[in-house]
């Protein structure tokens, strides 16, 4: 069984497939990746995908794909994306496991790359 890098919720799902339905024939899904960049470091980004990478992780809920960046998955491993929308703004959210620290403005994050050390333990344990 193969470890999924990163998971979607329901509503990010529907969100993405929105997207797609929204962007004509030739979108995929998207894909999530991070930058340098913004007060604390990093930003997550997000692209619509026409054409797919091979060398790109994907992950699918419910008819939703979502590439991640061969680049990010260090810093996305664990991580879940949802989607919500407040009173003020609407957009994807990153539960990140891997997140150290986020400027106040929330445009930015500060990320460390996954222990994998301690995700191996965490997955045997739960495999027991």
């Amino acid at each position: 069984m193969g470890f999924q890098v990163m998971t979607m919720s329901d509503a990010a799902a529907a969100r993405v497939r929105a997207i797609v339905e929204n962007s004509g024939p030739d979108a995929k899904g998207l894909r999530v990746g991070i930058k340098k960049g913004g007060c604390a470091g990093m930003e997550y980004t997000i692209d619509l995908v026409t054409d797919p990478n091979a060398k790109d992780d994907r992950i699918e809920k419910d008819g939703a794909a979502v590439w991640i960046d061969p680049a990010a998955v260090l810093y996305l491993l664990g991580t879940e994306m949802g989607f919500e929308t407040t009173t003020l703004r609407s957009g994807f959210t990153f539960h990140n496991p891997n997140q150290t620290s986020a400027c106040g403005c929330g445009e930015s994050v500060e990320l460390k790359a996954a222990d994998l050390t301690e995700l191996a333990k965490q997955r045997q344990a739960a495999t027991a």
